[in-house]
């Protein structure tokens, strides 16, 4: 947000808002952008064969591990899981490569 700020040349002082930053220079909110490369880091794993590594240790749960005190840490997988959830996708559109890119493309304002 610095380098919109520095962009429009508007400081914190001046008291914009981000949203206001970001329609203005065009550029997409910065979870959404997250959640699309997340997604798409999950479906190049989804399209590998089961038996590769990044797989192997990416979908496969650590039952030995001793957990900390309060409340577990979101794992990768539940947020793929959340993601997913909130997007309204399946995980077999991944397989797809081209629907799988439309269906988690975040246009640019």
């Amino acid at each position: 947000m610095q380098m919109l700020r520095w962009f429009c040349g508007h400081t914190r002082r001046d008291r914009v808002r981000n949203e206001v930053i970001r329609d203005r220079v065009g550029v997409a909110p910065i979870e959404e952008k997250l959640t699309q490369h997340r997604l798409r880091w999950f479906g190049h794993v989804q399209r590998r064969p089961p038996e590769a590594p990044v797989r192997n240790g990416i979908l496969e749960l650590v039952d030995n591990v001793k957990r900390g005190r309060g409340r577990p840490k979101l794992t990768w997988d539940e947020s793929v899981k959340r993601d997913l959830k909130d997007w309204n996708i399946s995980k077999e559109i991944a397989l797809d490569r081209s629907a799988w890119r439309l269906a988690i493309n975040v246009p640019e304002p």
